[in-house]
């Protein structure tokens, strides 16, 4: 009986010494660089390493599904505010225009200006229609259906509409409100001369590149919560010193040269706003988010 008890004893040590080996081996194959690594250290590592693109595809999909379940009054109340709140990326833009005109490089100090109404914007969580040219397509491309594209025109429209409501109504409060001397009023029409120098097609491309930007920058906010406005400020820092087109701040631009007599509303309906929204759809939904997409279903496939 005690060498039965014995040979138990022994067999356990030795199932004890196997099953160690084993879960050193499976470290260190985990670790990928042959050094054994302790739990803890596995759960640093992990920590510390960036979510997969799948996460953050889930991140935004999960977002654009509560926004296009969401009411249409919410929606549009969210939207106009939005609007009157970009206003302010033309009104800072062109106060330190005024200031940095004739400095060397103050093309590149006055682009700032132009980052605070989507700082404003974003962080409060209010409806931007470029946003949502990634946010909500993603849904409809996990899983398609007509009440799902239903929803996603159903969103664009009234947003769309209450971005661009708001900042007519903001351009038009700029013009007549009295607000700003005569010299900071002439900036307004310097940038709104800037924007409507391009021609229709210009006005796609850089579009295109704009709503790509918007899109992209979405992406990265969602693996991050740190650096969220240092994303914001460089991503809409470039579509201003690239000179980009962006829908809805380009219509507070455009809807004051309506007011102030400078361009038709015929020239800013055609020349200037159908071929940016076009092109910041193509940008942000034709190509980053199906882009992103296909490489998230790939990788899962």
């Amino acid at each position: 009986m005690h060498s039965n008890k014995q040979a138990d004893e022994h067999e356990k040590e030795q199932a004890d010494e196997q099953e160690e080996a084993v879960v050193r081996k499976n470290l260190e194959e985990a670790s990928g660089s042959g050094f054994s690594l302790s739990d803890h250290e596995h759960e640093t590592v992990e920590d510390s390493s960036p979510p997969r693109a799948a996460v953050l595809h889930e991140i935004i999909r999960r977002r654009g599904q509560e926004e296009l379940s969401r009411g249409v009054a919410a929606l549009a109340w969210s939207a106009l505010a939005a609007g009157l709140s970009m206003g302010f990326s033309f009104v800072a833009r062109a106060v330190l225009h005024r200031y940095v005109q004739d400095v060397p490089a103050g093309f590149l100090i006055e682009g700032f200006g132009y980052t605070f109404g989507f700082i404003v914007v974003i962080i409060a969580r209010q409806q931007l229609f470029t946003e949502n040219t990634l946010t909500v397509v993603l849904p409809v491309m996990t899983a398609p259906s007509w009440r799902k594209f239903g929803r996603l025109f159903r969103l664009w429209g009234v947003v769309l509409a209450g971005n661009l409501l708001g900042v007519t109504l903001f351009a038009l409060g700029l013009l007549h409100l009295h607000q700003f001397d005569a010299a900071t009023q002439a900036s307004f029409v310097d940038i709104g001369r800037e924007l409507m120098h391009n021609t229709p097609f210009e006005m796609f491309t850089k579009g295109v590149l704009a709503g790509w930007i918007i899109a992209m920058m979405v992406w990265m906010m969602a693996a991050t919560e740190q650096s969220r406005l240092l994303i914001i400020i460089l991503c809409t820092y470039l579509i201003a010193i690239g000179g980009f087109t962006h829908i809805v701040v380009g219509s507070a631009e455009a809807m004051y040269m309506v007011f102030a007599g400078q361009i038709s509303l015929a020239d800013a309906v055609l020349r200037f706003a159908l071929p940016t929204l076009a092109g910041n759809v193509v940008g942000g939904s034709l190509i980053f988010a199906l882009i992103s997409h296909a490489q998230v279903r790939s990788d899962v496939r």
